[in-house]
């Protein structure tokens, strides 16, 4: 793992949204992503807040 790369939550077609570690910003035709996040651990928390704001749907 690269300590230079960032993480990212990405929204799906389905709604849901996954946290991915990329090393630039990501191509979003709609920008549904947030972050850079500097840790997976920050990452899974807002990604927690997004789901209890409606903004994605939880994984099944």
């Amino acid at each position: 793992m690269n300590s230079s790369n960032n993480w990212y939550i990405i929204k799906t077609e389905t709604e849901q949204c996954e946290i991915i570690e990329l090393n630039a910003d990501p191509v979003a035709e709609n920008n549904n992503y947030w972050g850079p996040f500097p840790s997976k651990q920050e990452a899974i928390a807002r990604r927690v807040g997004l789901i209890r704001a409606g903004k994605c749907r939880p994984q099944l």
